[in-house]
């Protein structure tokens, strides 16, 4: 079995130490990795969940139950159990296919559903049909219907639903209890509306700004943290009965390269991997989480040639073996360019599964692939006992997490509770007077989006403050990472409006923040909801403290900055 040591090292509140070192709240490095031994003053890697948030991976009756029943589907049949294809198109047209071709499910994106808030009846009516469909195909299970609704930039549907922050936020907040909190909202309103799966949380310990496809998606660069906070979130979608990926195993985070556009190589030592990458998926093994989702990684430590997902020894080795994880894995997208351009659909799909995966994510050409297995089932490159076993897991485990650990309101925006707290406890100020007044009793904001400067401008006045001249607030947008751009995918208007401002406020990750004028007071929110400008405008009048401490290292400040005495 692998072991990790994680050890604890801590610096005074806001005084700058050198990037990567730990202070704060949240504050563990790598101790001895590999050999069991924790490093001096060392910290348990993980944390107990609280009462009521451990979550159930389906045991030995459920496994038994699910493979008597997938046991008696045709090979065609059981092949395409596996496949999770995009919705792409209507969902009449999805539907049909579930039920006629037998897919495990269907992996729905914003592009499916209409703008607004008509996309809450449009989403619950397709994920009916959907299972509707699934039914009339004499399956006695639910369909897998995932949707990544991670927060912050992958945020599928927004409002109606409770719109919450980046899990950067969650990291600033270093509440693991916090963290369950908005699992068991976000899950509870994503069931109201027939999703059986989320494709969330990330559990990639990002290494800064070197880092152009993670970026705000990670709750940090401390892996002992971000273990705690990605597992806490995941055992409460659990909870309010949706199935979470923990996602990207191996790791992302320290990735210099976009898997959705190319090969990306991870070439870090395995000791290296040991006490930071794979550390937070370790937690989550250990509590309980029942799904992992797999990146298109080249891992040359382990495996120099095939991406983790299509790799024995990542997978079945690394993942299962070493790791201990029995439950569910799925890969990211089959489509994405690290795969689709050098395996495509049909070799793809079965040497994920000869590798170790469970679930074909929305591969290029969803026929193809399942035609694959039957075709490697038959020439005895694939046997019809592993595609079972692949087929138990998936049936297994959306039967548990249907069963959800108790009632929750599944109404649309019904946790906006949640989300304040979440906003009230993420702010992280870096710069200016802590718990004074920040702004005069007018504000000029600049920058960002408009989108943003609207709800900037709209928090403003429900405080009181005049908007169009006096203190200037200039909004940094720009590291928010969109799919698939590739290095530079951050795009946004970077330092636009930021000259003279008396106030600069990264909204997505905070590393705008390490330069900018003297004098000027510096703050991150790790998000861009209307109760992420609530917060920042409640501390910005000085009602309300900055709480926030930050979860990855800004320039000179080291992690765990922040105000003083905050908590």
């Amino acid at each position: 079995m692998l072991t990790l040591g994680l050890s604890a090292a801590c610096a005074p509140a806001g005084d700058p130490a050198p990037a990567g070192s730990a202070s704060g709240r949240s504050s563990t490095t790598a101790g001895t990795a590999g050999t069991g031994a924790p490093g001096p003053g060392a910290t348990a890697p993980t944390t107990p969940p609280a009462p009521g948030t451990a979550g159930r991976a389906p045991g030995p009756d459920d496994l038994a139950a699910a493979r008597r029943d997938v046991a008696k589907l045709p090979l065609e049949r059981l092949a395409a159990q596996l496949v999770v294809p995009r919705q792409a198109g209507s969902a009449r047209d999805a539907a049909a296919r579930l039920r006629d071709v037998g897919y495990g499910g269907v992996a729905v994106f914003r592009e499916d559903l209409p703008a607004g808030a008509a996309a809450v009846p449009a989403a619950r009516s397709a994920n009916a049909a959907f299972a509707r469909a699934t039914t009339a195909s004499g399956r006695s299970w639910p369909p897998f219907v995932s949707v990544d609704q991670e927060g912050g930039p992958v945020t599928r549907i927004d409002a109606p639903l409770t719109r919450f922050p980046a899990l950067m936020a969650l990291g600033a907040a270093g509440d693991p209890e916090l963290a369950r909190a908005v699992g068991v909202a976000s899950g509870a309103e994503l069931v109201g509306l027939g999703f059986t799966v989320v494709m969330a949380p990330s559990a990639d310990v990002t290494t800064g700004p070197d880092d152009p496809t993670i970026g705000v998606r990670s709750a940090g660069s401390d892996p002992a943290a971000v273990g705690r906070l990605s597992t806490a979130l995941a055992l409460g979608y659990l909870e309010a009965g949706v199935l979470p990926t923990l996602k990207h195993f191996p790791g992302h985070g320290s990735v210099t390269a976009d898997t959705h556009v190319g090969t990306a190589r991870q070439d870090a030592s395995r000791a290296t991997l040991l006490r930071r990458d794979l550390a937070p998926f370790r937690a989550g093994i250990e509590a309980g989480v029942p799904a992992v989702m797999t990146a298109h990684i080249v891992l040359t430590a382990v495996d120099r040639d095939r991406p983790a997902t299509l790799s024995p020894a990542v997978l079945d080795g690394l993942l299962r073996r070493d790791l201990g994880f029995r439950g569910l894995v799925v890969t990211d997208a089959l489509e994405m360019g690290a795969v689709a351009q050098r395996f495509g659909a049909d070799r793809a799909a079965v040497l994920a599964v000869g590798a170790g995966a469970d679930v074909l994510l929305m591969p290029a050409d969803p026929r193809a692939a399942v035609s694959a297995l039957v075709a490697a089932t038959r020439d005895g490159t694939l046997t019809r006992a592993r595609l079972e076993e692949s087929a138990a897991r998936m049936v297994a485990a959306l039967r548990v997490a249907a069963a959800p650990a108790s009632p929750q309101d599944r109404a649309p925006g019904s946790h906006a509770d949640v989300a304040a707290r979440l906003a009230a406890a993420s702010v992280v100020q870096l710069s200016g007077r802590c718990g004074a007044r920040l702004v005069g009793r007018s504000v000029r904001v600049t920058g960002g989006r408009a989108d943003d400067r609207a709800a900037f401008t709209a928090a403003a006045r429900r405080a009181g403050l005049g908007v169009g001249s006096g203190t200037h607030v200039a909004l940094l947008d720009g590291g928010a990472y969109r799919a698939g751009e590739g290095e530079g995918g951050a795009g946004g208007d970077g330092d636009a409006g930021r000259s003279g401002a008396g106030v600069v406020v990264a909204l997505d990750v905070p590393y705008g923040l390490a330069g900018g004028a003297a004098g000027a007071a510096r703050l991150a929110t790790f998000g861009r909801t209307p109760a992420t400008f609530d917060a920042l405008v409640a501390v910005l009048t000085g009602r309300a403290p900055a709480r926030g401490r930050l979860p990855v290292a800004v320039g000179a400040r080291a992690l765990g900055s922040g105000c003083e005495g905050a908590s």
